[in-house]
This record gives structure tokens, sequence and C-alpha cells, in this order.
């Protein structure tokens, strides 16, 4: 089974980058035996649907994994609490209709809400992890009434710069795929005082490092 792990920033996943260079360069490697990789695609969709979209067409995967860290709208997840998105909007995809907004389903354009085709439940039974919703978006928020209108449209619990595009990428390359996110903040106004980055990525990192261990012993 090949597994890829996908990031926007090396930063988010140094631990994990490093792990994968030892075993790599150690005594033992077996390029043939050993199934993971690591791609960094910059940040943003753009960037996210290029860069995996072109790994995805030139290489096999039976499993995705996007890892990274998020804003969190829902105050009841704890900064630095590590979670599963399960359903993923575009959340800017459509368009204004005075005070309202129509989404791309609705124009009959195409879709904005991907989900994850696989769970980390199936992967591994060790974590239990928090399951939630997501948005993407280009523009991260930081502004009360802009908060508030989306909370009341779409509800979503986190938000991040690429997830909704790591779904889509693997849907159309038919590759099975999940989302993990460390919270790094409350989405509110720009308060970089209130942030924990470190924290988030150095239990981001403990997670996937553990993840890839675990599924290196199964051999899957």
């Amino acid at each position: 089974m090949r597994i890829l792990f996908v990031v926007a920033t090396s930063f988010e996943v140094e631990s994990l980058k490093l792990k994968v260079e030892r075993l790599k360069n150690g005594p033992n490697f077996n390029p043939s035996t050993f199934n993971f990789n690591l791609l960094i695609t910059g940040v943003g969709m753009v960037s996210t649907a290029y860069a995996l979209g072109r790994e995805l067409a030139a290489n096999k995967y039976d499993l995705a994994i996007n890892l990274g860290i998020a804003g969190s709208f829902d105050r009841n997840i704890a900064l630095g609490d590590v979670v599963e998105v399960t359903t993923d909007i575009i959340a800017g995809l459509g368009a204004e209709d005075d005070e309202m907004f129509l989404p791309i389903s609705q124009m009959g354009f195409g879709e904005s809400v991907f989900i994850a085709t696989q769970s980390l439940a199936n992967v591994s039974n060790k974590f239990n992890l928090k399951q939630v919703t997501a948005i993407t978006v280009n523009t991260v928020h930081g502004n009360e009434a802009s908060i508030q209108k989306v909370q009341k449209r779409l509800n979503p619990q986190t938000e991040s710069m690429e997830g909704a595009a790591f779904f889509y990428a693997c849907r159309e390359a038919g590759v099975p795929c999940l989302q993990i996110r460390a919270v790094s903040n409350y989405v509110e106004k720009r308060n970089r005082d209130n942030w924990q980055i470190g924290l988030a990525i150095k239990n981001l990192n403990t997670f996937a490092v553990e993840l890839l261990e675990r599924l290196k012993v199964a051999k899957l």
C-alpha cells in the first residue's frame, strides 16, 4: 500500500519530514518496500490542486493524507487539538446576488462540497480524533462581520486554505483520502498574540510520526 502525505508548507511537518528522511537514509532502507512519500504543495487551493494533480498523475498511491494547521470557529475545540476533517467546502465558490450568496451548485456550474473518502479509523484504530466540518478559503477570516456571515451560511468548525482542493484532486484521481488538521487559532479578529502555532505543529507532528510508525510496522 503506497501512502502520500500532503502538506502546504514544510515547517508544518518538520518532524515527519526528518523521520521520512532518516528512514530513507537508514541502513535497512529498501525502496521497493518503503511505501511513503511526502509532497509539499505550497499554500492555497491553486498550488495544492496543481501540485497534487501532477503527483497523482505521475505516481500511483493507495491513500493520500492531508496534514496541516487550521483555524477553528468552534470554541469547544482546544487550541492544539488534532482533528479529522470529514467534509470540506470551498466557501467562496459561487456568486453574490445582492445580500444572498449563490453556491456554484445552485448555479448549475459544478460543486463546492467535498468529502473524505477514507477514515482514520479504517487506517489505524489507535487514534480517536474529533471529526469536524471545514471550509477552504482564499482569505482567512479576520473580520467579525464576515465571520458571522460565513458561520450563518455554512456553520463550519474549522477553516484552511487547502483542504477542499486536496479532496477534489484526490477524488478526480480516484485516490482514497483523509484530512488531519491541528488547530492553531480561533477564527476571530486577527490577533497573533492569541495564536498557538507552535503547539499545533508539535501535536500535528507527534500524531503524524506515530501514524507513520504504525503504518510502517503494519506493513500495509
